[in-house]
């Protein structure tokens, strides 16, 4: 055989499996699945650090597992993400984070007295960019107080989140809860409570080394927009 017809056989083939390739994903598209279904615990996480995380509320992702009210998780434990028949709901979220699976319904609980957690001016919104797809960012002073934003129980704070750096969650109600990340230091330990306008940590540096705080209100396990809640300034 030429080397004419060599070279036409080869690029014959790679057309073939270009097309087998392109075909296979076609047909499978559907099926394949970017977030887990398991979570396997890690030391130092709990119910709420691994339901904020995947976007879920803490009361659906305890009864998916069987676990009462939460408290009694371990290292090591594996945990189911989603319903037991698989169900899960159409994400808003960004393509780059896990997709959000359904909540349960639930009762509106208001929290009435919310404050800014931080003297500063939001240096980036809610939805702004892929940094801020379920908070905001809050310029300021590095060491700055950081206050909680209404009163509640501390429910996280640690650093295994580490997109958040030194995270604080704080439980308002079944509703509400808040998070607040890039500390420089916490002052508030899990299970303490505090109240609306108390010092919890000291402002820390976020993306690109800038003192800031990254804010959060989650209603149900989903993120919404603080200055909704916020008092205008």
């Amino acid at each position: 055989m030429g080397s004419c017809g060599l070279a036409g056989r080869r690029l014959f083939l790679v057309a073939a499996l270009s097309g087998l390739v392109a075909a296979g994903l076609s047909g499978c598209s559907s099926a394949l699945r970017w977030e887990p279904d398991y979570h396997t615990v890690r030391e130092g996480e709990t119910l709420y650090s691994i339901a904020f995380r995947y976007g879920l509320d803490q009361r659906q992702l305890a009864a998916w597992n069987g676990l009462g009210d939460g408290s009694l998780i371990y290292a090591g434990q594996r945990l189911r993400l989603s319903r037991a028949d698989g169900a899960v709901a159409a994400s808003s979220r960004s393509t780059s984070k896990p997709r959000s699976r359904t909540a349960p319904p639930s009762r509106h609980v208001p929290v009435g007295d919310w404050r800014w957690p931080v003297d500063g001016s939001v240096i980036e919104g809610f939805g702004a960019s892929p940094r801020t797809q379920s908070g905001m960012q809050i310029g300021g002073r590095l060491g700055q107080t950081v206050r909680a934003a209404s009163g509640g129980q501390v429910v996280y704070a640690g650093s295994g989140l580490k997109t958040y750096g030194q995270l604080i969650i704080i439980k308002h109600n079944p509703t509400y809860l808040s998070a607040y990340g890039h500390n420089e230091a916490l002052l508030v330990k899990e299970g303490e409570r505090v109240n609306g306008g108390q010092q919890i940590a000291r402002m820390g540096e976020g993306p690109g080394r800038k003192p800031l705080l990254h804010f959060e209100i989650r209603r149900d396990g989903k993120p919404v927009n603080p200055l909704a809640y916020l008092p205008q300034r």
